[in-house]
């Protein structure tokens, strides 16, 4: 009887008429629709929460360290020493930029010209290398994460580590995240040297700033907490680069077209993340 109250509830108006098509259909998208900001805000929740279990086991000790270590040696040549080409251009060219436009700028005969040498070691040190070159490689490395994990995870591969008793997201996860850890802070010491022979290249060829001026300006009033800033900036992105993208593609359900789903919305979160802590880390450090 009651299954026979909501069908009719459902399928006649208050008049006891039966409804239209196009009078179902609208009625069943508004229903949808009703929930749906509800179902958001709590899928965000839900996502946290899920995170931050999931991850714990990612620090759990690996049953074969041998295994273990071949994987993180792996993952170095993977994440690390293939993405060196991408950030040697990036680096390059944007401290080429800075150079130039920091030198447009600079009208006043009161600002003496080796500020241009000082303002690209500070800018390049402080946020374009670890955060620029950490964007990047969220893009480039964590699409590839999530891809490769998702791609497991529909063919039923991390089922099969799971029913043969391999913690899998230490297994798949850990790896890669220890070696991003190593790589990054390297990666981002060569991005800011690439930057700054980008911006003294940049200076000589086009006449704005002769070498000596610039070398000065990068030797001036030179403080050494920058350096360790941007490395404590570079491990807290790495960090989310390897294992935020990891998420996505670890709990990802259905076939191909999911999979690419979940590489691009690793990417955004991703992004976003990183320019969150990027602020947090900012006002903590630097306050």
């Amino acid at each position: 009887m009651e299954r026979m109250r909501i069908v009719r509830r459902l399928f006649m108006d208050c008049k006891g008429n039966v409804r239209t098509n196009i009078e179902l259909q609208l009625e069943f998208s508004a229903i949808g629709r009703i929930p749906k900001f509800s179902r958001n805000y709590m899928g965000i929740i839900h996502h946290i929460g899920r995170y931050v279990l999931w991850i714990s086991k990612v620090f759990k000790r690996p049953e074969k360290w041998r295994i273990y270590r071949q994987r993180i040696f792996e993952e170095v040549q993977n994440l690390g020493y293939a993405s060196l080409g991408l950030v040697a251009i990036v680096s390059g060219f944007m401290g080429a930029v800075l150079t130039i436009q920091l030198a447009y700028n600079i009208d006043s005969p009161l600002i003496p010209l080796y500020t241009v040498g000082l303002g690209v070691r500070d800018s390049l040190i402080l946020e374009f290398s670890p955060t620029i070159i950490s964007i990047i490689l969220a893009g480039k490395v964590g699409s590839s994460i999530a891809g490769e994990i998702g791609t497991m995870r529909v063919t039923d591969q991390i089922d099969a580590l799971d029913i043969m008793g391999v913690n899998s997201t230490n297994y798949l996860v850990g790896p890669k995240m220890i070696a991003a850890i190593i790589c990054n802070p390297f990666i981002v010491i060569i991005s800011m040297i690439l930057g700054l022979v980008g911006g003294y290249a940049a200076g000589i060829l086009t006449g704005e700033v002769s070498g000596n001026t610039f070398i000065f300006g990068i030797q001036y009033w030179f403080q050494p907490f920058y350096i360790t800033y941007a490395l404590i900036k570079t491990v807290i992105f790495a960090i989310i680069i390897t294992t935020v993208p990891a998420y996505f593609g670890y709990h990802t359900s259905g076939g191909a077209l999911e999979v690419g789903k979940a590489s691009t919305i690793s990417v955004v979160y991703s992004i976003v993340i990183i320019l969150t802590f990027n602020l947090i880390l900012t006002q903590m450090l630097l306050q």
